[in-house]
């Protein structure tokens, strides 16, 4: 069919536009947004959010912490990272730096960036004050399934 996307939606409104407020842009293209939760929501509005927070998260994971169920945190940002590609998806804690920060670099390593340059990748393209304490950059590096 002429002007068909086989009853999708239209690529362009997939995913994030690249210079969007806390895009991160991945090495395969993917795009992915990290935010503060204590911050109205953005425009336009996610197709999946995943919450890190300490109560009521998507992922169980204290401020300033871990997460506590790590097979878990990685079912879910593996998740987050597959439907990045097609979705508008996004990666939420109360700040938007430590919590998302560290789920955005271990979501760098699933998009191919190599673990000892994850959390350097994240700082340098979606905030400088991202991964905000040592147990966090050591879960970075030591991120795997499980």
């Amino acid at each position: 069919m002429a002007g068909s996307n086989l009853g999708g939606p239209e690529p362009h409104h997939l995913t994030w536009h690249p210079d969007g407020p806390g895009v991160l842009p991945l090495p395969s293209g993917r795009l992915i947004r990290g935010r503060a939760l204590r911050r109205p929501p953005l425009d336009p509005p996610a197709d999946l959010t995943i919450r890190l927070l300490g109560r009521g998260g998507d992922i169980h994971w204290p401020d300033f912490w871990l997460p506590t169920d790590r097979a878990h945190a990685y079912a879910v940002l593996h998740e987050a990272w597959t439907r990045s590609a097609t979705e508008r998806v996004e990666l939420a804690c109360k700040g938007g730096r430590g919590r998302t920060g560290t789920a955005l670099a271990c979501i760098a390593i699933l998009d191919g960036i190599p673990p000892a340059e994850a959390v350097t990748y994240v700082r340098t393209h979606y905030s400088p004050h991202a991964v905000e304490t040592p147990w966090q950059h050591r879960y970075v590096q030591n991120f795997t399934g499980g």
